[in-house]
């Protein structure tokens, strides 16, 4: 019979066989946390979402089921039918950041209603007591009440709780996102696995993009779909002509700057339309990836945006990993919000790697 382990009581680990680990992915989008934990061995039994485009790339890409059902609807009955397969029980997810990000840009984002998610997760690990609960987000986070309320709680609810502010690069993730992991568990003390990458070590645009067919703006690979890039006007095909890798449109003849950029404080917004570096990681992929104007999303060298398969490989999805169903209409704008929104797989693999090493030192059966 399983027991949960005290902090007073010495782990007792079995070797004749892993415990199997069960999850739900909650805010689960289109798959990357449940991609990286598939990826350490944890059975994601389901996601949860109320954004029904996120369905067909969950499910046919990790063998899980998407349910289109709002986190705030959730009841400890179904969570615990999903869960019942499991020696060892998880409930992840990553709650809407966008009310805690610094693209809010200063804007009084405290009335918005995804504050609320973060206290119905609390509300489900309160109801259901998984044995190990992971939490991803956005580092502004922290700031915030309702975070401080979300570890409270788990504190109370007899978890040992950890939380790490995550530089990507440092794992092998080749964009420059910063995240916010958060760890919890019954079972005894857990933590993110050690850092696996020094600064010379970073993976790089190059070493994740670079062996992708050329292609032009507006333009798509015959063999995949995916592999496709937004048109440029004639006025955004000179700027990025004008481009260099790493540098900023403020080296730019006057004549090409926009008129938003000329005025006072204009140095501000350097890193909107510019071009990525080759020997590099990226910067953190949005879900504005798609316009070169949005950011330092232009390609090194081909003179356009990078393409949304190029976006979800800097997020770490598997080169073939599809979002769109075959023969469906590409819609660029949903399948960059999923590509954006989603954590990256590498990361999901981390938490999930950090996850099975926890349980194979602290589970007795």
């Amino acid at each position: 019979m399983r027991g949960i382990m005290t902090k007073s009581r010495k782990s007792k680990r079995t070797k004749s066989k892993r415990p199997r680990i069960a999850a739900i992915d909650l805010f689960c989008g289109a798959g990357g946390l449940t991609r990286g934990l598939l990826k350490q061995s944890i059975v994601v039994k389901a996601g949860f979402d109320i954004d029904p485009f996120c369905k067909y790339a969950f499910e046919h890409n990790n063998d899980s089921r998407f349910i289109l059902k709002d986190v705030s609807k959730l009841k400890r009955k179904e969570i615990k039918k999903f869960l019942s397969s499991g020696d060892v029980t998880v409930i992840a997810g990553c709650a809407p950041c966008q009310p805690f990000s610094k693209y809010t840009q200063g804007r009084d984002s405290s009335k918005d209603e995804k504050w609320s998610m973060l206290y119905e997760f609390a509300r489900i690990v309160e109801e259901t007591l998984p044995d190990v609960v992971t939490m991803e987000n956005v580092p502004q986070l922290k700031r915030h009440k309702v975070y401080n309320d979300f570890e409270n709680k788990l504190t109370e609810l007899g978890y040992d709780v950890t939380s790490s502010v995550v530089f990507c690069p440092d794992y092998g993730i080749p964009q420059t996102r910063h995240r916010l992991v958060l760890l919890a568990s019954r079972l005894g003390p857990i933590n993110l696995v050690k850092v696996s990458h020094k600064a010379e070590e970073y993976k790089t645009v190059r070493q994740t993009i670079g062996n992708l067919p050329s292609i032009k703006a507006g333009g798509s690979d015959r063999k995949d779909p995916l592999h496709t890039t937004s048109t440029l006007s004639d006025k955004n095909l000179l700027r990025i002509k004008a481009s260099k890798p790493g540098g900023s449109w403020l080296e730019w003849d006057r004549n090409l700057v926009a008129d938003c950029h000329k005025k006072s404080g204009r140095a501000t917004y350097r890193s909107v339309y510019g071009r990525m570096s080759w020997n590099k990681p990226s910067p953190t992929i949005t879900t504005q990836f798609i316009g070169f104007g949005n950011g330092r999303f232009g390609h090194p060298k081909q003179n356009r945006a990078i393409s949304l398969r190029e976006g979800a490989m800097l997020q770490t999805f598997p080169k073939k990993y599809r979002f769109v169903e075959p023969g469906k209409p590409i819609h660029f704008k949903h399948v960059a919000r999923l590509i954006g929104n989603a954590v990256p797989v590498k990361l999901g693999e981390i938490i999930g790697k950090s996850i099975r090493k926890h349980v194979d030192t602290h589970y007795e059966s």
